[in-house]
């Protein structure tokens, strides 16, 4: 049976409902945290400096003092995707991460963004990153590398795709069968979930740019 969500309209998908509904929100979040900062920040100024230092935190450890500079993509990837996850533990409200015509545009993003870094940064010397570290070894390397490289946004749309998805359908099921005994701990496991995905999603955007950024050895 098609489930019925509070946003549904017959001319436009759920996902694309939803994924508008919280990008406003989150625009909405972010004027109102930075409208007043103040040096005795309130509980919602204190919730976004925790956030936003954890991301600068992690692309230092991650891509060293170069990786700020793709601070906003990295942020507004990881907080998109988790309150998209996050949506999905509502009764009525649909995760946009749950459709696969969703991760698979993150995941685009990660790949055309990996590979105009990679050309930006070494211009037509990117190439050598793809044939090997022997000139002999190239016509063998370079079609393991198109395919290693094609492979990434697939790995990156199907991951997040199925955990969310079947996540949200387990949730569902069990919401039917036992009401009153599993709602709790299933949502404490999917919050766990949540976290954990947006996480790899993150990492291994921040591993792939970082990557491009190397010199070819």
């Amino acid at each position: 049976m098609h489930p019925i969500y509070l946003l549904e309209n017959p001319f436009i998908p759920a996902h694309v409902t939803y994924t508008w509904a919280l990008c406003i929100a989150l625009i909405v979040v972010a004027f109102v945290a930075t409208r007043k900062l103040s040096v005795y920040p309130g509980r919602l100024q204190n919730v976004t400096e925790v956030i936003i230092g954890g991301f600068d935190n992690l692309l230092n450890e991650i891509m060293g003092p170069h990786g700020r500079k793709f601070f906003p993509l990295i942020a507004t990837l990881g907080l998109f995707i988790f309150f998209s996850n996050f949506m999905g533990a509502f009764a009525g409200m649909k995760s946009p991460t749950s459709d696969i015509n969703t991760t698979v545009a993150l995941a685009l993003v990660v790949f055309f963004s990996t590979h105009v870094v990679g050309i930006k940064t070494h211009g037509f010397q990117y190439i050598k990153q793809f044939l090997g570290p022997v000139w002999w070894l190239a016509p063998l390397m370079l079609p393991i590398e198109i395919v290693s490289h094609l492979s990434r946004p697939l790995s990156l749309a199907f991951r997040l795709f199925g955990n969310i998805k079947g996540g949200d359908l387990v949730l569902i099921i069990l919401l039917v069968l036992v009401p009153l005994i599993v709602p709790m701990p299933i949502m404490a496991l999917k919050l766990f979930v949540y976290i954990v995905q947006t996480f790899v999603f993150v990492l291994l955007s921040m591993m792939y740019i970082a990557g491009a950024m190397e010199e070819a050895h």
